[in-house]
């Protein structure tokens, strides 16, 4: 497919702009270009065409089955994106003075009880703007908090082995040494390793329950009560919280910070660098280190934004991505109390409907019941066919399915995570399982048909890490000439 500027023809114009009807007015030289910006100079009907066959060739959830392991890709419901469009949510400005934005900070207020109740933390600051976004912020607020308790001993972040990738990321980027605790034949995380890791320079654990496997840790007091009794904060990684929303609350769990994702817990569209939005949210003694403005409700009912005490600044612009919230909103007022916990329930049941009807063809690692995902392993399939868990995932493209996610959890080779949300219908599960079920087939009467796919698609196989490590993001007009 062209890229525009390839389709650009000099003096080629879309339709004319409407006069101006403000002042013009004349910027200093220096602030100005010496040449004019190098734009795709097409018709209207060339840029509409261009941009339909760009919407052609992405695929979401709108478009088929989305099974992707820890991404939860749930249907958004149509009502959140109507809501968002309301003229008095989007006919605004973050720099109008508050009394002007009472209705906003009312949502916003809104949206924090209900969160509170269903995570069972204290505050929620709506400042990150996705998931790795509110890790650095809780972790920030897990050293704010040892700092100023002049406890600056404490260097060392725990996370598991099955942790999302994210996690040691996050923890390094703080300045901290991160030290990864291996996961027990059950999948949860080494009580006893655990133990022997953490001292008086632990500052804290981080990590998810459910884990990427999907299994429940049900050692969980414990192991919040040994990072306790060490001195050291819990962090609770949101990501997997669709499968628990409504029945258990990480604060209930030990927890003392987390994030959540908006655009995977509750419904909001993510993917394609945004927007996406990964509130944090803690107990009291964290709370007066929260990032941004909080609001504030006075006695007469009117809002306020005010600072943090010992806030640790702002990580992001104004209040984070508004619009986000509004979606997350009318997901949660649609749900209700009943709704949210039901959601989670039919979140496992599918998980566990697709898991039972393959465990009998495919190698299941950790086969104990799983809430909302599970974790397959190619590991056999590969050594008697040569087929791997990327031959797979690939061959699913050829029948209308995105991939699940592979090679993660890292504790199991060759790994399928498959996620299939409690938006997807039986038959939508059932026709899924029956094209692993025919690509299993094919991997022993026909092994090189899968090491080509996929077959139907606009893009073959990319060299997937020259395109992660060395991506073209800029249009080359030298190499034109």
């Amino acid at each position: 497919m062209e890229l525009i500027f390839e389709k650009s023809v000099a003096g080629k114009k879309l339709a004319l702009l409407p006069d101006c009807d403000v002042p013009e007015v004349e910027f200093d030289a220096a602030l100005c270009r010496s040449s004019k910006p190098e734009l795709p100079e097409v018709s209207e009907t060339e840029i509409s065409r261009h941009y339909s066959k760009l919407a052609h060739r992405a695929y979401g959830v709108n478009d088929g089955f989305y099974p992707l392991g820890s991404c939860t890709m749930k249907y958004n419901p149509k009502v959140n994106e109507d809501a968002a469009a309301l003229e008095g949510l989007t006919d605004i400005h973050p720099l109008q003075p508050v009394s002007s934005m009472q209705g906003w900070l009312e949502l916003y207020d809104t949206a924090e009880m209900y969160l509170k109740e269903i995570t069972g933390m204290d505050a929620v600051c709506f400042q990150p703007a996705a998931g790795a976004h509110g890790e650095f912020t809780g972790i920030q607020l897990i050293k704010a908090y040892h700092v100023a308790n002049n406890d600056i001993k404490r260097n060392k972040i725990i996370v598991p082995d099955s942790a999302h990738g994210t996690n040691p990321a996050s923890g390094s980027m703080c300045g901290y040494e991160v030290v990864s605790v291996p996961s027990n034949e059950d999948g949860g995380i080494d009580l006893e390793q655990l133990a022997a890791a953490v001292g008086d320079d632990t500052a804290g654990l981080m990590l998810t329950n459910p884990n990427t496997l999907g299994i429940f840790d049900k050692n969980i007091l414990k192991i919040t009560e040994i990072i306790h009794d060490a001195g050291g904060l819990c962090y609770y990684d949101g990501a997997n919280l669709n499968a628990v929303m409504g029945i258990v609350r990480p604060g209930d769990m030990g927890f003392d910070v987390m994030h959540m994702n908006l655009h995977k817990t509750f419904s909001t569209p993510h993917g394609g660098g945004g927007p996406g939005s990964g509130p944090v949210a803690c107990k009291d003694f964290l709370a007066g280190f929260l990032p941004g403005m909080r609001i504030d409700k006075k006695a007469d009912g009117t809002y306020d934004m005010t600072a943090a005490e010992n806030t640790i600044g702002s990580v992001g612009e104004f209040y984070g991505n508004a619009l986000v919230v509004a979606k997350a909103l009318t997901y949660l007022l649609t749900l209700g109390r009943e709704g949210v916990p039901e959601a989670a329930r039919n979140a496992v049941l599918n998980a566990n409907y697709m898991k039972a009807k393959l465990e009998k063809e495919y190698d299941i690692p950790y086969d104990k019941g799983c809430l909302h995902e599970f974790v397959i392993s190619a590991v056999e399939l590969k050594k008697e066919t040569g087929v791997s868990a990327m031959d797979v995932a690939k061959s699913l493209i050829d029948y209308g399915i995105h991939p699940p996610t592979i090679y993660f959890p890292l504790i199991v080779h060759e790994a399928l995570m498959f996620e299939p949300t409690e938006t997807e219908t039986k038959e939508t599960i059932d026709n899924a399982v029956s094209v692993l079920l025919k690509i299993k087939e094919d991997a022993y009467s026909d092994p090189e048909k899968l090491h080509g796919a996929p077959h139907n698609a606009a893009i073959k196989r990319p060299d997937e890490v020259k395109a992660a490590r060395h991506p073209i993001v800029r249009y080359d007009f030298e190499k034109e000439e």
